[in-house]
């Protein structure tokens, strides 16, 4: 590579027309004026035939994220080549599966966004694009193509991204196949059912009935894991990790936990909404998440509310990621300990 060259596409690099946006199609971008030169620099990537990305800065400090950061960051990625992809998708294609459910928001468990091995790319690597069958299922780099039968889907068009998706009754019917731990497929049905419980939440996407629909519509991968699910959906489990902890609290034999009930104290203020409670001996099980250890605000109000359910005559059972997803038995040990102490 000659002097010139080099300068050009790692120095002097051109700004891109700013109504492109971070993903963009070549051809939008040459009718924007962007020379075939400066779609070759290498601070753009081509995750689809067609198409350019703004490559994001290097992640050297990755090991400092949280948890919940890095799967944010991989939500975010997969989510920006699913509206790469759109920039060149046929009008008979649509979103499906992972793709479909990070579209929805859904809780999709963090390992469906890794690599499992050196030989399987991350879902955050590839795009699920769908067709109806018998049209044969798209193939190209980044995307795995997936052949629907018209009856085992409703393609809706999304309300905010704009792009043609799986509804969310059909999403969740679709993960049965690629969604190994029970209690996940579980929490993706929650968040899809989950009633308006507190200000500015939205409407649920879709009904018990829809998903009982979906999952009895024919034959599909994962039918039983579906049909074993469907009992155990609630309609206010607020994140994954309620689910998860009401899930490991009834397969250890207790008693199922009301979800996020108001505590009121004997005049009829609110003290709290916890995440579960057995009301009946005043019990409550609440999840900390790393934003309850870290937001200093958020720790003195969590602070005052416990000392207020204390008052009250109420007993709370504080539960950490370590304690749901480490040491689930000394959790369930736990919670059993103080039910019996108030009964």
């Amino acid at each position: 590579m000659d002097d010139a060259r080099i300068d050009d596409r790692t120095m002097n690099r051109a700004p891109l027309p700013s109504q492109l946006g971070p993903v963009f199609s070549v051809a939008d971008a040459v009718a924007a004026g962007v020379t075939s030169s400066r779609l070759s620099a290498l601070d753009l990537h081509r995750p689809f035939h067609g198409v350019r990305a703004v490559r994001a800065p290097s992640e050297d400090a990755r090991a400092s994220l949280t948890t919940s950061a890095h799967a944010a960051r991989l939500r975010v990625a997969a989510l920006e080549r699913a509206h790469g992809y759109a920039c060149i998708m046929r009008p008979t294609e649509f979103f499906t599966h992972v793709t479909a459910a990070l579209l929805w928001d859904l809780p999709v468990p963090l390992g469906l966004l890794l690599c499992r091995d050196d030989t399987t790319p991350a879902h955050a690597d590839h795009v699920d694009v769908g067709v109806l069958a018998p049209r044969r299922h798209p193939r190209g780099r980044g995307v795995r193509g997936h052949q629907v039968r018209r009856q085992l889907v409703r393609v809706v068009r999304h309300p905010t991204r704009g792009v043609l998706v799986a509804s969310p009754a059909s999403t969740w019917a679709m993960l049965g196949a690629v969604i190994a731990h029970p209690f996940d497929l579980v929490a993706v049905g929650d968040a899809i059912v989950r009633e308006p419980m507190f200000d500015r939440d939205a409407a649920a996407l879709a009904s018990v009935d829809d998903l009982a629909e979906l999952a009895g519509s024919g034959r599909r991968v994962g039918i039983a894991a579906l049909r074993s699910s469907l009992g155990q959906i609630r309609t206010r489990s607020a994140s994954r990790a309620e689910t998860w902890l009401r899930l490991t609290l009834v397969e250890a034999g207790l008693p199922e936990p009301l979800l996020n009930v108001e505590v009121r104290d004997r005049l009829g203020t609110l003290i709290a909404v916890v995440d579960g409670a057995w009301p009946a001996v005043k019990v409550a099980v609440e999840y900390e998440g790393e934003h309850h250890l870290t937001d200093s605000r958020q720790w003195a109000k969590d602070i005052d509310r416990f000392e207020r359910l204390a008052a009250a005559g109420w007993s709370v059972v504080r539960v950490t990621k370590h304690d749901l997803f480490g040491r689930p038995a000394h959790l369930v040990a736990r919670v059993r300990r103080v039910i019996a102490s108030h009964a």
